[in-house]
Order: structure tokens, then sequence, then C-alpha cells
């Protein structure tokens, strides 16, 4: 671990640890008009912070705190009910939450009996639908109806408005739907306007707007979260939801750093560590986030969880795909898939055959090829991905493939490259017509992306330098998209495009690796 990338890293962790904790604890300020007793209000009201922050673990212990303080707190126990549910990621305890709403009173009168004010009991009658009877999608919109009806009754009420606006997010079950999150992120920023410290409302605001598209509506927002909350990691990290959409590296790997913890020794493959990674890797320092690979598997426990194997075959498909290394060390690592999502198993396929394929290997790759289609056939999303990731790259690899056993030949042989060609294709519309996904893709090379480079080798220099600008229009700042803009527009003649890119990939790689800088120049700009 004595490498100068870590010793700086935990320098600075440590740094930002120490300011962190020289001051009181900072979450935001709200206000949340109650009846519990003067005793419980600091651990509520931290805890409502805390589950604005999605800090759900803190948060619930912080409620029990509160019921510690006021055993008949009835909002003590709806606060800790709502750490069971997260809704932009379709996740809900339902078990959990009765539980907890059962140790307030054995029936839904006898917890309303227990909610002093008509607005209380209109709070708690909420989690009464979260987790009565029904379907999910039926309670989330029932749901979300009653903090609207909360919120109208009282237009002034922050907290109600900033609830509202999340469970709008929550009602597409972890698909985002474009029109709702816009209406979600207006009311997130009339929450933030009349208070500009509101934990909740930065939050929302970034998960409104955290796709390339509207990141720029978010990024005041971004600015302000890690300053809002800078006690809650999850703080720290949501900034980079539009950093990394705007192309931000070194704001995402910073503010990664921070979120991932000052002991290093605890980094694991995750939700922070897998971001940090992905920046790492877009500013070309290729060696650093090697290391970061290596340590996050090396401190993983013997039985690591599904969302460390995950975020683990993310990081090593980056490692190999975005460093171009087709012999990288870490295509020896076989990754334990079992249990996990279609996504997560597909990447690591993809990722073996994808450099199989570079490294002139047809038959390995035809085989991933295979397996991929066996994969696919089971189209189970989880967390940790899209069962549509599967798809998307099955046709990119079934395309290569084609395509290699088409050069060069006449007749059939060649019939199979433009079969190839038209798979790629396919995959690019098909990439086209999926909501927007935020983060590291999971369709790790993407197919604009590919497909340009395939294009660039063929000579069709103009119709490169296209599918490279509509990659970039999805994932901005993207370094190796931006190296093929460039040089697709050197070949094309576009010397001003050309330029610009150049521009962009020179910031990108301000503290890239050498060696990884020579490759490249090697094979021109």
């Amino acid at each position: 671990m004595n490498r100068p990338l870590i010793r700086a890293l935990v320098a600075a962790l440590l740094f930002a640890a120490t300011s962190r904790a020289s001051a009181q604890e900072q979450l935001g300020v709200i206000v949340f008009p109650n009846s519990g007793s003067a005793a419980a209000q600091p651990a509520f009201l931290r805890g409502v912070k805390l589950l604005h922050s999605f800090e759900f673990d803190d948060a619930a212990a912080s409620f029990r705190q509160a019921q510690q303080q006021d055993p008949g707190f009835a909002l003590a126990y709806w606060g800790e009910a709502m750490t069971y549910t997260h809704g932009l990621w379709n996740e809900q305890d339902l078990v959990a939450a009765r539980a907890v709403l059962a140790r307030l009173g054995a029936t839904p009168a006898e917890r309303q009996a227990k909610a002093p004010t008509p607005r209380e009991q209109a709070w708690l009658a909420s989690a009464e639908i979260l987790y009565g009877d029904g379907p999910k999608a039926k309670r989330d919109t029932l749901f979300s109806l009653a903090l609207e009806q909360l919120s109208n009754a009282d237009p002034a009420d922050n907290e109600a408005l900033s609830f509202y606006a999340l469970s709008l997010m929550s009602l597409s079950q972890a698909v985002r739907n474009v029109p709702t999150y816009m209406r979600a992120g207006a009311l997130a920023q009339e929450v933030l306007r009349r208070n500009p410290e509101h934990p909740g409302a930065a939050h929302y605001v970034i998960h409104a707007f955290d796709d390339p598209v509207h990141a720029p509506i978010g990024l005041y927002a971004a600015q302000r979260y890690s300053q809002i909350a800078p006690s809650a990691d999850h703080a720290q990290h949501m900034t980079t939801h539009i950093f990394l959409a705007l192309g931000m590296w070194p704001e995402v790997v910073r503010q990664n750093v921070i979120a991932a913890g000052p002991d290093s020794s605890r980094w694991r493959p995750g939700h922070y560590t897998s971001w940090m990674h992905y920046g790492l890797l877009q500013e070309g320092r290729y060696a650093d986030a090697r290391r970061i690979i290596e340590m996050t598997r090396a401190n993983m426990p013997a039985q690591p969880s599904p969302g460390s194997r995950s975020y683990l075959v993310l990081m090593r498909a980056q490692q190999v795909i975005d460093a171009e290394e087709w012999n990288d060390p870490v295509l020896k690592w076989k990754p334990d898939t079992a249990a996990l999502g279609t996504a997560p198993q597909a990447i690591e396929v993809f990722t073996t055959g994808f450099a199989a394929f570079k490294r002139g290997n047809p038959e390995a790759a035809s085989a991933a090829v295979e397996q991929l289609a066996r994969i696919n056939a089971q189209g189970r999303s989880d967390r940790y991905g899209r069962a549509e990731t599967a798809v998307a790259l099955e046709r990119e690899l079934r395309g290569l493939v084609h395509i290699g056993a088409g050069r060069g030949a006449q007749g059939m042989a060649l019939l199979r490259g433009a079969q190839g060609m038209t798979l790629l294709r396919e995959a690019t519309t098909f990439e086209d017509g999926l909501a927007a996904e935020y983060g590291p893709p999971d369709i790790v090379k993407p197919t604009h992306e590919l497909l340009g480079e395939v294009l660039l080798a063929q000579g069709q220099s103009a119709e490169a330098q296209k599918e490279f600008t509509h990659a970039l229009a999805m994932a901005p700042g993207r370094s190796l998209s931006l190296l093929g803009l460039a040089r697709a527009a050197r070949a094309a003649g576009d010397s001003s495009v050309a330029e610009r890119a150049e521009a962009m990939l020179k910031q990108n790689w301000n503290d890239a690796d050498p060696a990884g800088l020579a490759k490249y120049s090697a094979r021109g700009p």
C-alpha cells in the first residue's frame, strides 16, 4: 500500500477528515415542527437530515434514539420506517418497516391516536399507505398522492415538498421518466431557493438533473451540497453525479476520495470507489486506477456482498476497456458473478470476449458471444445494472466477430462483415432508446464510440466523426470518445473540431501517465 497515489489520497483524506471532525457535525438545516419532547428533538431532526442524504442506517439509529427519549413520539417511528424505502433504487424492506410501525401501535387506528395533531397524523398516514397492502407500484403512487396533499395543505412546508419531490422520482421504479424527474427537480429547486441549507433539496435537484442533457441545471446544487452537509459521505459523493455528467474529472476523483473515507484499508469495490476509479481512467491515470482496483479487491472480505462483486466486475471492465490494455493482468481474475443480475454477468463476459477479439482471438470472442446470448435469456435487472445492458453488449461483440470474419474476404465472409456493421448500428439505436442513466456506463464500451472506431478504421472518417460526436453528447468529456473525435475530424479535414477535441483531451490528460500518453502519441492525435 506504500505507493505514491495511496499516500497522496490518504493525506488528502486525513486533511478532509480532520477538518470535518474539528467542526460540529454538519448535515444541513431543516425546520420540522412536531409534538415530540424537547429531549427528542436533536435526534429526530438529525435523523430527518440523514434521511434526506440517504444515510439510512445512521438515520434509523437517530430515530431510535428519539424514540428512547420519547417512547410515544409518533414521528420518530414514521422516520425510522421511512429508512426502509429507497425509492430511487426501487428497494423496500416491507417487513422491517411494518415492524417499526407495529412498535408504535398494533393497528393503524392505535398508531393514529398517538399522533396529536392533524399534520402529524397525515405524515403517519402516508407511511401507512406506503407500507400497506397491494403491489409496490400502487402503494408508491398512493404515497406520492398523500405527500402532494400534505404539501398542498401547507405550501410553506419544505419537508413535505422535499419528500413529495423524492416520491415523484420513485414512481417509475428505478427507471428515469424525464417529465416526472423535471417536475420533481423544479419542486426541489423551490425548496433550495427558500432554504439554501436544505440537504434534501440539494440532493433531489442533483438526482433530477444528473443526466448529460440536464446536468448544467443541477450544477449549482452539486457545488452546494457538499458544503451544506459535509458530514454526510453521500453528500460528498452525490456532487459527482453532476460532475461526471459534465466530464469534470478532477472533481469526480476528489469528491469520491473524500466520500470513501480516510481509512484506505476499508476501501472496497463500491459506489464511491468505482466512480473514483472511472474518473482516474478518464484522466489517463491508468496506473493510479490500477492501484485502486487492486487495493479494493484485496480489501474484500471472504464473503463479499453482491454489491462489492458487481462493482469489481464493472471496475475490471473499465480498467481493460478504457486503458485499452488487452492483456491486462485483471483479465486473469475470475469474478464471482453467481446470483448477480444479468448486467454484471454480461459485463464480465463481454470484457473477456472484447479483449480476446482485440488480441486477434476470434474463437474466444465467438464463445463469449454465445455466452452472452445465454445470459441475455435470463433478462434479470438488479440495482447494479439493467438487463438491457446484456442486449447491447451482445450485439456489439457479435458485430465485431462478424466484421472480423469479413476482413479482406469475398463472398459469404464479406456478407458477414456487412451483417456485423448492421449489428453495431442496431446496438447504437438500442442504446439511444434506453432511459438515460447516471454514472460510469454499464454498457462499458459505449455503442457510438465503438461504431466510430470501426468506421474510422475502415477509412470512413466523416461518418466516424458523427458517431464520436453522438457518443460525447451521451457521455460528455469521455476521453476515448474525444480521442476518436480528434482523429476522425483530422482525417476528415475538419481542423476546427479536431483542435477543440484535442484541447479538451489535453485538459483531461493534464496529469496522465507518461506511458499512456506515449502509447497514444505513437498512433497520432
